[in-house]
């Protein structure tokens, strides 16, 4: 079962799920950040042993929650792949070729340097800046977005985290999604990603992700 929590913006409703990506109902689709692919072959191919599972448990989750919430397109807020063409990325592909009937819109991430050809093969639209849809706009970065009056912000990029502490001083961090009254920050798809505490003001909201459940907080 997909353990997920509503979260609604300018009437449109958006589950938050425990896989770490969010499902706006009325447009059918997913939104996604920061996945990495290919980071686990870009470190084993410069020596570093890094197993390939994760790459693999990566795409399971993407399929699983494809399938749970019948999404008929994903909107990836930047940095779909780390870095230049590898095995991965053949994977990748095999993956695609599932589900061709999926809109993938990439919004250009600092990450996402393959070749025009590279994603032309892989029909995905790349978007260089962002993408505005209604009153929402999509960018990897929320620092070099131009904002649109009346517009709320989807963003990635920063891997955002929240830390929390015990009783006894102990502190653990986990990711999670963090809304502002005019933006969000989405948690890094990927698991093999680092990842950035953030410090939220009175009127955010923070939702943790910890052993595939969704916490307010």
């Amino acid at each position: 079962m997909n353990d997920f929590i509503k979260h609604t913006i300018f009437n449109n409703s958006f589950l938050l799920s425990a896989g770490r990506c969010i499902f706006w109902e009325e447009e059918k689709a997913l939104i996604l950040s920061d996945l990495h692919f290919g980071k686990t072959g870009h470190f084993r191919k410069n020596g570093i042993a890094v197993p390939q599972t994760i790459f693999k448990e990566d795409i399971q989750r993407l399929t699983a929650q494809v399938q749970y919430f019948k999404a008929e397109q994903l909107i990836i807020v930047g940095d779909l792949f780390h870095s230049h063409a590898n095995k991965e990325m053949e994977l990748f592909l095999k993956w695609r070729n599932d589900f061709t009937q999926l809109n993938i819109q990439l919004i250009i991430g600092n990450h996402d340097i393959l070749a025009k050809e590279w994603y032309a093969e892989a029909n995905i639209t790349c978007i260089s800046d962002q993408l505005q849809s209604g009153p929402f706009i999509f960018t990897h970065d929320k620092a070099e977005c131009t904002s649109v009056k009346d517009c709320y912000i989807f963003s990635g990029h920063i891997h955002p985290a929240v830390t929390l502490s015990g009783n006894a001083k102990q502190s653990l961090k986990f990711p999670c999604f963090y809304f502002t009254k005019t933006y969000a920050v989405l948690p890094a798809f990927g698991r093999f990603t680092g990842m950035h505490t953030v410090r939220p003001v009175k009127g955010d909201t923070l939702y943790a992700l910890a052993q595939n459940k969704i916490m307010r907080l």
